[in-house]
């Protein structure tokens, strides 16, 4: 077994000091020493783990996720539409339940056979990791002259490879709502493209705007191409997650998460993140349509769904459902005058602009130019 505090401190001194992550007990022990000495964010999923950890990665730190193998399946949509196009380097470490030979509960059986086999199908260079110390800090040193060429690095983990750490008193973030406001007139139904329009026109030298996959981010391509505009291509629902990871390292830039009603109910258990972790930078606009505009306008099941009581549950600081669009220029204006995390909810109309075209830029150099910003 190797000494698992050592290696944490050989991670850091790689510049490896951002976790994310879901419990697993063979990984135990190097969780509980990211909790007990560097920035760790616990997610509610493997793939909301892995666009926390790209958002910061964004941002400038060098990122780490931890999962269980079983996580992968959940991961796939983030490692594959994010990570991949994005070309965002971050570190992983997969533990390897249902190893062949070593006895363990039946549904890790299949995933123990084809671990490795996934990492590659997705295209991650991998390694086991050693249990021998020595071994390891190369293996690291490995890992990291991928991530300094904008590539991510995979470790599978066996079976009693970390000492173990004890996990130390851990302070709760008990955050609450403050504001819920409810639905209280009559909609008016703006347009997707409009609404765009108007959060464009509030942002400033030091917004950055983060845009869902699908029309939501092709409509505001159409308003105006912009350095501080983040077009998320696929990763369906990881967008607040990755707004979450970005504001962690960026505490200086006002984050407008864009969000659509089908890709939030893919992963809403991200309002239970966002909402414990509370970024006061943090604006998640949800525009509901109600359809699967992207896909031929399928209906989603969001009519029933009263998200900004949920997010008002979850811990925002404030959530008001927004009638139209004076005010939800109030509501923005307010956000950025006394900054508190906040959600907006607004229904908009079906449809889209026509002749919607596309981002011309690649997915990295979208990525790329964003660093240049945030950094100014």
């Amino acid at each position: 077994m190797m000494d698992t505090k050592a290696f944490g401190q050989e991670l850091k001194k790689q510049g490896f000091d951002f976790f994310s992550g879901v419990p697993c007990s063979f990984l135990k022990p190097l969780i509980n020493f990211a909790i007990n000495e560097c920035e760790y964010m616990k997610a509610v999923n493997e793939g909301e783990a892995v666009s926390i950890a790209a958002g910061a990665s964004v941002g400038g730190k060098r990122s780490v996720v931890l999962m269980q193998n079983s996580g992968l399946t959940n991961a796939s949509s983030p490692l594959t539409s994010l990570i991949f196009p994005f070309k965002i380097p971050i570190l992983g470490f997969v533990s390897l339940r249902g190893e062949p030979g070593i006895p363990d509960e039946p549904q890790h059986e299949l995933m123990g056979q084809i671990t490795g086999q996934m990492l590659s199908l997705m295209k991650l260079e991998w390694e086991y990791l050693s249990t021998d110390l020595e071994s390891a800090v190369k293996q690291i040193e490995k890992a990291v002259t991928f991530i300094q060429r904008d590539q991510p690095f995979f470790f599978i983990v066996k079976k009693d490879t970390f000492t173990a750490v004890p996990l130390e008193n851990q302070t709760l973030n008990k955050t609450r709502n403050l504001i819920c406001g409810k639905k209280m007139r009559e909609d008016q139904f703006p347009t997707r493209l409009n609404t765009l329009g108007l959060i464009h026109s509030l942002k400033d030298d030091d917004t950055v705007l983060l845009a869902t996959t699908g029309k939501t981010g092709r409509e505001l391509y159409e308003i105006e191409d912009a350095p501080n505009h983040f077009y998320m291509v696929g990763s369906m629902g990881c967008i607040s997650a990755f707004a979450l990871g970005l504001s962690v390292v960026k505490g200086n830039k006002n984050i407008i998460a864009i969000d659509g009603d089908g890709a939030l109910l893919m992963r809403m258990g991200s309002l239970a993140t966002n909402g414990y972790y509370s970024p006061s930078n943090v604006l998640h606009i949800l525009l509901d349509n109600h359809i699967h505009d992207s896909t031929g306008g399928q209906s989603t099941v969001s009519m029933n769904v009263k998200f900004v009581e949920i997010a008002a549950n979850c811990g925002y600081k404030n959530a008001f459902y927004v009638h139209s669009l004076e005010e939800l220029r109030k509501r923005i204006q307010d956000w950025k005058k006394d900054k508190q995390h906040t959600f907006l909810y607004l229904k908009i109309a079906k449809g889209s602009m026509k002749n919607l075209g596309r981002p011309k830029q690649k997915p990295v150099e979208v990525k790329e130019r964003l660093k240049v910003f945030l950094d100014d």
